[in-house]
């Protein structure tokens, strides 16, 4: 648990009186908060939203750089792979225990340290003479960045105030919204004029300069006696989350859950976090996660809405991405400019959700955000089921769901945390990046195997793969396609149009099951407070 000592060394640093969060009334050991957003408070901000750039470009990037490992290294794809997988499994891993961290070290402390492991891991992974030690330096920069997110929100969260929070969040969340567009356009760019080994070097002066920011810009911290440490929930949680989570993304390409590879570490998981819950509740009064938060009825809200937000959003993410690729043949850095206005829309529409938000709470803006991102969800299904406006359909829809997404996410995030006790914030802050972890990461299983097994069930694009197998074989023997082995509904006349109807009908299919998802979510929306988190913060305490 942070002390006063500490939370009066941060009010001390920051410029700021000591006022009491759960009663609003000044006095000793409590702290005030200024209205506006100043130089201090943005400074700080700024710091953090680099690093979220710094990562969320990484992540991106790697991506993108999967063919060029292949080539590199002389891998596979299910080797190099491993280079997300591992990265992913390692964030997962260490998200439990970054609250006791925090309340351990001290915020800053453990931003710093989170910081310079990232950046060691990226000259590693930039140095690497094989994919074993790539993963295994991937695993280690996927350490640091399970940190960094969790504790910028801490910081963000403990320095603003509940009045500031939302739009100080706003700001932060605008780097992790642009990241995943702009890393295909940056990192295609950079892989084609410098090699892939750019993508990490190009971490090392932006975490360096973070590093020094840092020191010079946070509060100090101070060192504190902290709860035990607790040892039982680490050694359930996190192992119980990466492997529930390796199963889970193993569903995409065994192309069923009731596959061994699948069920057998899902259900391992699944057993090992059951015994965390019980755990939890009744055996120790310090746990790694507190589900006790859940008494905090906005914690509750928040953190259901956002389950089923973050499952719908970064699936559908993956399949927007994935239909520019596969049925419109873009290059990567031509999908990041077809996804830019999705992430304009959402950098328009966040810094009004933040403003809102700290004005009438966070439940009406959620509730705007929701049905937009229905309608910019079904505009862009129209538009891949008719292939009416094409490209302006898409793009149309697309900036829709970029202002529902700017509505949603920032206010989402801003619930989970603004009604939380100063001492509560770090243990807050890592049971939503957990339940944001393991509902992105189902998110995507689900719509990755939706989407294969739609295209599985069509004749066309089976036949469509069959043929393109026979001409790479024919090419590689400088012979020509044999006709007599050539599928059947290849020799109609019309066979290209029928493909592109197939694939259009698959991802049609996704597309309306996300639509529906997002519709469900408006249901645990409704409940989230309608009022500024100020209002609340008496009647939950």
């Amino acid at each position: 648990m942070v002390s006063d000592a500490i939370e009066e060394a941060r009010s001390a640093a920051s410029g700021y009186s000591v006022l009491s969060a759960s009663t609003g009334q000044s006095g000793e050991g409590e702290r005030t908060y200024p209205d506006k957003l100043d130089a201090a408070l943005l400074r700080i901000a700024a710091v953090c939203g680099l690093v979220s750039v710094m990562a969320a470009l990484d992540t991106t990037a790697v991506v993108i750089a999967q063919r060029a490992f292949i080539d590199q290294f002389g891998s596979t794809q299910a080797v190099v792979s491993w280079t997300l997988a591992g990265y992913m499994l390692a964030l997962a891993t260490v998200i439990p225990i970054t609250g006791w961290a925090a309340d351990r070290f001290g915020t800053k402390r453990l931003f710093m340290g989170s910081v310079l492991l990232f950046t060691l891991g990226s000259l590693l992974c930039a140095i690497a003479p094989n994919i074993l030690l790539l993963i295994i330096f991937r695993v280690l920069q996927g350490i640091g960045a399970g940190m960094l997110w969790p504790v910028s929100i801490m910081i963000l969260t403990r320095e603003a105030g509940p009045k500031r929070l939302g739009r100080l969040m706003a700001l932060g969340v605008i780097p992790v919204v642009l990241g995943p567009i702009g890393g295909p356009i940056l990192g295609g760019w950079m892989i084609g004029a410098y090699g892939w080994k750019s993508i990490f070097l190009l971490n090392l002066p932006i975490g360096l300069a973070a590093f020094v920011l840092a020191a010079i810009f946070f509060p100090r911290d101070r060192p504190a006696l902290s709860e035990t440490f607790d040892v039982i929930g680490v050694l359930l949680l996190s192992p119980g989350v990466a492997i529930f989570l390796s199963g889970v993304c193993s569903i995409p390409g065994r192309h069923t859950v009731a596959d061994r590879y699948v069920l057998i570490p899902a259900i391992i998981g699944l057993a090992l976090i059951v015994a965390f819950v019980y755990h939890a509740l009744y055996r120790t009064d310090h746990p790694l996660i507190d589900l006790r938060l859940f008494k905090n009825r906005v914690v509750t809200q928040a953190n259901v809405t956002l389950l089923v937000f973050a499952a719908t959003f970064f699936g559908t993410g993956l399949v927007l991405a994935s239909y520019f690729q596969v049925v419109l043949h873009q290059t990567p850095m031509q999908v990041g400019m077809h996804l830019l206005p999705q992430g304009l829309g959402a950098v328009l529409a966040i810094p009004f959700a933040g403003a809102f938000t700290d004005k009438r709470g966070p439940g009406k803006v959620v509730l705007a955000g929701l049905p937009l991102i229905v309608a910019g969800l079904g505009i862009f299904a129209y538009g891949v089921a008719t292939h009416a406006g094409y490209l302006p359909t898409l793009l149309t829809g697309q900036v829709i769901l970029g202002l529902g997404v700017g509505c949603t996410s920032m206010p989402l995030a801003t619930a989970a945390v603004q009604t939380l006790a100063p001492d509560k914030i770090a243990r807050g802050t890592t049971l939503m990046s957990v339940n944001q972890q393991v509902a992105s990461s189902i998110g995507a299983a689900l719509m990755a195997v939706i989407l294969t097994n739609e295209l599985n069930r069509s004749d066309n694009i089976a036949a469509a793969n069959k043929l393109a197998a026979l001409q790479q074989n024919a090419s590689r023997h400088g012979v020509p396609v044999d006709p007599s082995a050539m599928p059947r509904q290849a020799l109609a006349p019309d066979f290209a149009s029928n493909v592109s109807q197939a694939f259009s009908h698959a991802y049609t299919t996704v597309l309306i099951v996300a639509v529906v998802l997002v519709a469900f979510t408006i249901i645990p929306a409704a409940f989230l407070p309608r009022k500024p988190a100020d209002q609340i913060r008496t009647v939950n305490d």
